[in-house]
């Protein structure tokens, strides 16, 4: 099959074996992929498959079932540990969900990783609450705008940092309140409590080390800050006298690395509770720009320059 390979940080488009399934697997004929600031971290070197996983990068996609013979034909989305950027893929069972009715492979591809991420660390770590004020960064991202519909109708304050470009966008996703993402570093505390009349429940950081000492800053008595990425640096200042006095919970969390009993907890978890309301239209894969596989090194400089709000996914 054909599938990206990575050379010197470079991406091509090569032929690889087909995925070789293990119990409980399904093979899925991959009719979109979708893109994630992760994949960018693997191309560099920073972010290696768990052991076992392909090195071909790609944490979701979705298609049409090949095998076991019984569920062929059957239209799924996935989440994988990796094996994306191919025409074949192999997907534990318990991580596919069925495409909902009326989107395409396109927009189903930017769904998995993104709302899965985002559904565990606001709701299953993060313990979101309704009325609680909440901050996203990085808002118009993949992962971003999924967390702002998410936010939408839960939290009374949905503060959401961008570039200035970009807060419209962030506005029609749910986001009461915006901030530039220069100016986190100085101001979000302030914008905060402005907003709010006190300090935020809850922090999404999909940045790290530039904006964890003003997410404490900004954080109000017993509030949360979950950190997801490095993307923005790995060290940071931590404040631990504010940290002690407000009884702040400090939470790095990646998805890819947990167990597949994990993450099929978590999909059953979406599944049940979120996954329709993609039918009734509440929830909406956020698909910002669709290059072909053979330009998957083209969609990761439209990323990596900051070129979309949303997602993008790749057509094998």
């Amino acid at each position: 099959m054909r599938a990206i390979v990575v050379d010197q940080g470079r991406m091509e488009l090569s032929t690889v074996p087909d995925p070789e399934l293990r119990e409980g697997d399904l093979l899925v004929r991959v009719c979109a992929a979708g893109v994630n600031r992760a994949d960018i971290l693997q191309r560099m070197g920073r972010y290696p498959p768990p052991p076992g996983e392909p090195e071909t990068i790609g944490l979701e996609i979705a298609g049409d079932v090949l095998e076991p013979a019984q569920r062929r034909g059957e239209k799924v989305m996935a989440l994988l540990a990796g094996g994306g950027y191919a025409e074949k893929a192999r997907v534990p069972a318990g991580q596919a969900m069925p495409i909902p009715h009326g989107l395409s492979y396109e927009q189903a591809a930017a769904i998995p990783e993104a709302f899965l991420t985002s559904w565990l660390n606001l709701f299953m770590l993060g313990g979101l609450q309704p009325g609680e004020v909440v901050v996203v960064h990085a808002a118009a991202s993949g992962v971003g705008s999924a967390a702002l519909q998410l936010c939408r109708g839960v939290a009374s304050v949905l503060l959401a940092t961008s570039s200035p470009g970009k807060h419209a966008a962030c506005r029609s996703l749910g986001a009461t309140h915006v901030l530039a993402r220069d100016e986190v570093p100085a101001k979000l505390a302030e914008a905060v409590r402005a907003a709010a009349g006190h300090g935020a429940d809850l922090i999404f950081d999909l940045v790290g080390g530039p904006y964890l000492e003003a997410d404490v800053a900004a954080l109000g008595l017993q509030g949360r800050v979950c950190c997801i990425s490095t993307m923005g640096g790995a060290k940071a200042v931590l404040d631990l006298g504010a940290m002690l006095s407000k009884r702040l919970t400090v939470m790095g969390s990646t998805l890819r690395n947990r167990s597949a009993s994990q993450k099929a907890r978590l999909v059953a978890d979406f599944t049940a509770r979120a996954l329709p309301r993609f039918e009734t239209g509440e929830l909406k894969a956020v698909l910002d720009k669709t290059f072909p596989l053979a330009q998957a090194q083209a969609a990761h400089d439209a990323m990596q320059n900051n070129e979309v709000v949303g997602k993008i996914v790749l057509i094998p």
